[in-house]
């Protein structure tokens, strides 16, 4: 890999004083700062890689003047400096051909695609850290990886994955010249603090970004393999099992039992997007983190289709509190308050004590679902994304689910410590459903 530059973008238009300041919602104020990584591949565009780059940025700098705060700094836990200092801009360049990578994705081959590696890292402190950064990667046969990373405070990755949208619906465009009529295209977003402002709920600490020494496998669920899960659970009288249900459920229940976890108490946690989930349901364009999370408690006995019924009796109870109490006519600031608390001083459960102690220890797995996010929609104008990705991450027992490519299909990114992957990625119940990093065009 070469580096040919590195510079900062700034929006096009200087944001309004009065928008200076930009409130960040009462969940933000609790999400660590850590980066979200998302990673495109994109075919030949066609053109000169120089004048792509160039559109790239001058795209880039119009859609920056609609999401400002992207292009300030944090303030402070609860606001952002929108000073227009810009956003971090890399290329590179590549000996190699696109399909060597997508032939064989493995850690060592995707994480310089990154800028400056900083997937899953903490921001930094500085005054000149950008807020998001971007590298374009520019491969020997014309095609291009585009990485994307995101303080996960300031959003979620359904935020950012309409920004990047947002970003190449501009870039699509023939002339880049009409700006003001272009960007009156876009639909404007939404700030997470107009819909969940802090009014007088205190300030609780950040929650922590626990990294532990994991390693990262990425497993393919084809369509097929998914249908056969949803008829198994269904023939048990679960109605109308989901594909991340199944998915989700199948990798808990998989690892309860290749890491010998059948004698503890387990927990489940996912991400639940309450932007489709309150009443009426949030824009689509909301900026922030829009998530709150549902816990799945569940003895080592619990099947599959028992699993998939409590995600479904959780997640309705779920809808019936958490998403009518956090906003809307039911809105609750004590319960709100309580929710923030607990979120905040969750203890990572320490090993040891004795026998009994020891079986009392819950372990915790954290589940992200991206899938339906238009990911693959994202066309700056040399047609879809060929494959879409994210990076390992350091947190152990963590799993993010994407859609492939077909719709159809997960791809799952799952994180554990060497010693339980080694067992769990040899699972033979898995892996009658899941390809184990197949060559991307394979099974998704």
């Amino acid at each position: 890999m070469e580096f040919i530059s590195r510079e900062t973008i700034k929006p096009s238009n200087p944001t309004p004083p009065h928008l200076r300041i930009h409130p960040l919602s009462f969940i933000d104020h609790i999400v660590f700062r850590n980066y979200i990584p998302l990673l495109f591949f994109y075919n030949s565009p066609n053109h000169e890689q120089a004048s792509t780059i160039s559109k790239l940025k001058k795209s880039l700098s119009q859609v920056l003047s609609r999401y400002y705060p992207f292009a300030g700094k944090l303030r402070d836990q609860v606001s952002i400096d929108c000073n227009d200092q810009g956003v971090s801009f890399l290329v590179t360049r590549l000996r190699c051909n696109l399909s060597t990578i997508l032939q064989n994705p493995t850690e060592e081959s995707l994480n310089p695609l990154f800028p400056d590696e900083l997937q899953w890292k903490p921001m930094s402190s500085s005054s000149s850290s950008s807020i998001i950064a971007i590298q374009i990667n520019c491969f020997a046969c014309g095609g291009i990886a585009m990485s994307v990373c995101m303080c996960h405070k300031v959003g979620d990755a359904a935020t950012l994955s309409n920004f990047i949208n947002d970003w190449a619906t501009l870039n699509r465009q023939k002339e880049l010249e009409q700006e003001t009529a272009e960007l009156l295209l876009l639909p404007f977003p939404v700030p997470g603090a107009s819909l969940f402002p802090q009014e007088n709920l205190p300030v609780f600490p950040e929650v922590l970004f626990v990294e532990n020494d994991t390693v990262c496998r990425r497993f393919v669920f084809e369509a097929s393999k998914i249908d056969s899960l949803k008829s198994t659970v269904s023939s048990h009288n679960v109605p109308n099992p989901t594909r991340v249900e199944v998915v989700s459920a199948l990798i808990y229940n998989r690892a309860v039992s290749a890491l010998g976890l059948i004698s503890k108490t387990t927990s489940f946690r996912t991400a639940v997007n309450l932007r489709t989930r309150t009443v009426p349901p949030l824009p689509e364009k909301s900026v922030g983190n829009l998530v709150w999370f549902l816990f799945v408690l569940s003895p080592w006995e619990t099947e599959l289709h028992e699993l998939v019924l409590k995600m479904k009796q959780g997640l309705t109870e779920f809808c019936d509190t958490y998403a009518k109490k956090f906003g809307g006519e039911d809105k609750d600031m004590s319960f709100i308050s309580e929710c923030l608390k607990q979120a905040a001083s969750v203890p990572e459960p320490q090993p040891g004590g004795s026998d009994d102690e020891e079986s009392q220890i819950v372990t915790m797995f954290c589940c992200a679902s991206w899938c339906r996010f238009p990911m693959y929609e994202a066309d700056f104008g040399w047609g879809k994304p060929v494959w879409f990705t994210t990076s390992e991450c350091p947190v152990k027992n963590s799993i993010v689910l994407m859609d492939t490519r077909d719709g159809g299909g997960i791809e799952a990114i799952v994180n554990m410590e060497e010693q339980d992957m080694a067992r769990f990625e040899r699972d033979v119940e898995l892996l009658k459903y899941a390809s184990l990093n197949p060559a991307v065009g394979h099974g998704n």
